[in-house]
């Protein structure tokens, strides 16, 4: 009995209780200062508050696991500019760098600096090809990691384990697979992307069977529900992928919303603030059991804000200084002329000389007949007079291209019709109460069409709202032919635009819209007025909507 006594009190002192902490960050997009480069001004973002987010982190967790879900090296004007310019070495005119001040991805450069253990890939990183995309890994001290992502000159590893206090700790990546819907071939040449939770199921097999890891992370650049009908493969498929026995925790991004934590099932969740506007920490709570393993006790997670008592981390801000100062020298470039004052508040409501500002441009090179664009920024504004290359990026936010597809009358009345879910319906009586805007659809994915003429009535259900639909002064014939320009991201069906997917493609920029713009304005001033060729109806919910946006959004002005 003593014996036994002797054993278990020793069997006691042996067992030890680890707390394995994982810090995360998602959707960074290139940000790094504190700073909205499309206003002009500091704002709460960017890794250097991060920075110190996760340097006081440390402090409690010293070996905690650092890891972002992907969507790194596209996005703020600060990547745009090394992606576009320095990495092609061709500058714009009057820009100019010294030989080696940009060795190497600045996002690449502060998460190295940082000691990021691992990042899932993002299908941003495929916005500037796989030149970029291979030069910017190669220079990650950390991997990218995909398991669902084949193929490809060099795979992408689809999962690391760690060591953290003697805990194994497998981290593996997941990657939304509508890439090919969303980029031109040549920039995902030799990759495939499968079924996230498929790839997961058999990785997860991989890693037990090699690695017998006491802990199974999950990166994942998916989101857990989508905004609108999905198409094959399932773009955001959290809730899927925590189905998966074995799985302990998932970190997650894509949609840029935030989640403190929620289980599901077993399975703990959260998700970070894109644009470096918070951090994640997960504190997952283990015990040792006899043969050296771990059992889990307790799982939570919290969101840490980088709020404005956050201080940027100077080293970082070090890091990223010669990449900020030319970012800034090109964007305080002058391009255009504005010829009165122009802003998009009610752009999602109402036609608007801004947005029509893109699809003029977009219809003139595109040689289109209708053009689809979408209002991805209503606090964008543009005083009278000159107009510099910041405040058109501030106008359109996304590195798309444009495309002209060979598409039918039915496809641009199915269009609309998708675009107007982004309101709700109302009766006559109550069309003049809010709120009239669903908030279940992502605003930029309201699209607005130019060509046509057209009323989206709200008295009518979903599906049979867009009425009086004109095209060269008669009704728009269901099988007229016609030239659409739209983005790539539409040209791939994204957002419930399915109707486009798989239209012959009969031309595409090359350049991003953005630059077509610019290039656009440069030799004429933009619009004043709109043209009104949409409108909401009845007239009582179009002033109600105006009422709405005019409440929620406040213009920019640099």
């Amino acid at each position: 009995m003593r014996l036994f006594s002797l054993l278990l009190i020793s069997l006691s002192l042996c067992a030890k209780d680890v707390t394995v902490t994982i810090l995360a960050t998602t959707d960074l997009h290139g940000n790094i200062f504190p700073y909205d480069y499309l206003a002009g001004k500091p704002a709460q973002r960017g890794l250097a508050k991060i920075a110190t987010l996760v340097k006081n982190e440390r402090k409690s967790a010293p070996a905690a696991l650092l890891v972002d879900c992907g969507d790194t090296i596209q996005g703020a004007p600060l990547e745009s500019v090394y992606q576009q310019f320095v990495e092609s070495g061709k500058l714009p005119a009057g820009l100019t760098i010294e030989s080696g001040s940009l060795p190497i991805d600045p996002m690449m450069a502060a998460m190295n600096y940082l000691r990021y253990d691992a990042m899932a890939v993002g299908n941003h990183e495929f916005n500037y090809g796989l030149k970029n995309l291979d030069k910017a890994r190669s220079e990650a001290r950390f991997p990218w990691l995909s398991a669902n992502t084949q193929g490809g000159g060099k795979p992408f590893e689809p999962y690391v384990v760690k060591d953290v206090d003697g805990v194994k700790v497998a981290l593996i990546g997941i990657t939304t697979p509508g890439i090919p819907s969303w980029e031109k071939p040549e920039n995902y040449s030799g990759y495939t992307f499968l079924d996230g939770k498929v790839a997961l199921l058999r990785t997860v097999a991989e890693v037990r069977s090699k690695h017998h890891p006491d802990l199974i992370i999950v990166l994942a650049h998916a989101g857990l529900e989508g905004s609108a009908p999905s198409t094959p493969p399932k773009e955001n498929m959290v809730e899927d992928l925590a189905q998966v026995d074995g799985v302990d925790a998932i970190v997650f991004g894509h949609t840029h919303n935030q989640l403190e934590g929620r289980m599901l099932g077993n399975v703990l969740v959260a998700q970070s603030k894109n644009w470096g506007m918070s951090l994640v920490r997960m504190d997952i709570k283990l015990s040792s059991k006899p043969g050296g393993r771990f059992s889990v006790d307790s799982k939570t997670s919290r969101i840490i804000l980088a709020t404005d008592a956050v201080e940027p981390d100077q080293e970082v801000l070090k890091i990223a200084k010669p990449y900020h100062e030319l970012t800034e020298r090109y964007l305080n470039t002058v391009v255009a002329q504005a010829n009165t004052n122009l802003d998009a508040r009610a752009s999602r409501v109402e036609d608007t000389a801004l947005i029509d500002a893109i699809q003029q441009a977009q219809l003139y090179y595109s040689k289109a007949d209708v053009s689809f664009a979408s209002s991805f920024n209503p606090a964008a504004a543009i005083p009278k007079g000159p107009v510099t290359i910041r405040q058109v990026a501030a106008l359109y936010l996304y590195d798309n291209e444009l495309y002209a597809i060979e598409g039918t009358g039915k496809m641009v009345k199915d269009a609309l019709e998708n675009a107007a879910r982004y309101y709700r319906s109302c009766t006559d009586d109550a069309c003049g109460k809010s709120p009239l805007i669903n908030s279940s659809v992502i605003g930029y994915n309201y699209d607005m069409a130019e060509g046509v003429s057209y009323e989206i009535d709200l008295t009518r259900p979903e599906g049979d709202r867009v009425r009086n639909l004109i095209y060269k002064g008669k009704p728009l014939d269901p099988a007229q032919k016609l030239r659409i320009a739209l983005n790539n991201y539409r040209a791939g069906g994204s957002a419930g635009y399915t109707m486009f997917q798989g239209a012959k493609q009969v031309w595409r920029s090359y350049d991003e819209i953005r630059d077509l713009i610019i290039r656009y304005y440069a030799e004429r001033p933009l619009p004043s007025t709109p043209t009104n060729n949409w409108r909401v109806v009845p007239e009582t919910a179009h002033r109600t909507l105006v009422a709405e946006t005019q409440r929620s959004v406040r213009p920019q002005t640099q």
